[in-house]
């Protein structure tokens, strides 16, 4: 155990770096003692399960990483890993299917952690194929290999988003903030090629620019022009790892003209 308490300290040490917390923060706020945290970063006690799960929520740690450490101190892991397509989502998948639903006739679209498309709604279809991307069956889990969010982004909708540099790079400087503590080397990559097509100065996020609380996404629509702003909703406490690392990014109308033009190209549709 005590090999594998000194990987489990290491991960601890690295959140705690990804978090900016100090030792004595992530004691405080795990509400332990400072000296039993020192003693199980270098391997010198033994966590518990308990004591490793309260450690990764005073982190914040996602529920794959989690289990992860629970690995590494010699636990069997948590957090199960169910793909959509499994019948015990069923009642999951009709959820998602419902949410994205309730968007229309505005634009609602579900990424996994790669920023894949899992599904989308039936305006976020039409719009795709209005960009030249292709057609996507809505309100259905897509199959694997999915068309991925940042590409889509940094290719066929390009042309269509008149500040595409301001949305852009807020994007990117987005993933590659959700990718600072990433071992996923796939997700990594989708970032990396994504990085090739923009200036190098993005590959650096701006330390002096915090995250926008609302952009604009201004949308060319043929002859027609709409402005538009997104939301992200989260599964909320989901105990499955894949439904933890879903969101929905949905996208309403900034003024009331967009507003009119989405509803009368739903209605055209």
């Amino acid at each position: 155990m005590m090999g594998h308490t000194s990987v489990v300290g290491s991960l601890l040490r690295e959140w705690r770096g990804v978090r900016r917390m100090s030792q004595l923060d992530l004691a405080m706020a795990a509400e332990v003692s400072p000296r039993h945290l020192s003693f199980v970063e270098t391997g010198r006690a033994v966590p518990s399960r308990e004591m490793v799960l309260i450690l990764a929520k005073a982190l914040e740690v996602p529920v794959r990483d989690r289990n992860a450490m629970l690995t590494a101190a010699g636990y069997a892991p948590l957090y199960r890993e169910t793909n959509l397509d499994d019948p015990k989502m069923a009642d999951m998948r009709h959820a998602l299917g419902l949410l994205l639903r309730q968007n229309e006739p505005f634009l609602a679209v579900a990424l996994d952690r790669r920023w894949d498309i899992v599904m989308c709604n039936t305006p976020w279809s039409r719009f795709l194929a209005l960009a030249g991307g292709g057609a996507l069956e809505p309100h259905r889990v897509l199959a694997p290999p999915r068309l991925n969010l940042l590409r889509l982004l940094c290719g066929p909708f390009r042309p269509m988003v008149v500040n595409w540099e301001e949305v852009a790079r807020e994007v990117l400087e987005r993933a590659q903030r959700e990718a600072a503590s990433d071992r996923d080397p796939a997700r990594r990559q989708i970032l990396e090629e994504c990085l090739q097509s923009v200036p190098e100065e993005w590959r650096r996020p701006r330390a002096d620019a915090s995250p926008r609380l609302v952009i604009t996404v201004d949308l060319r629509l043929g002859e027609a022009r709409g402005r538009l702003f997104s939301t992200i909703t989260t599964l909320g406490t989901a105990q499955d790892i894949t439904l933890q690392e879903l969101h929905i990014e949905s996208f309403h109308p900034a003024d009331p003209e967009t507003e009119s033009l989405l509803r009368g190209l739903a209605l055209a549709g």
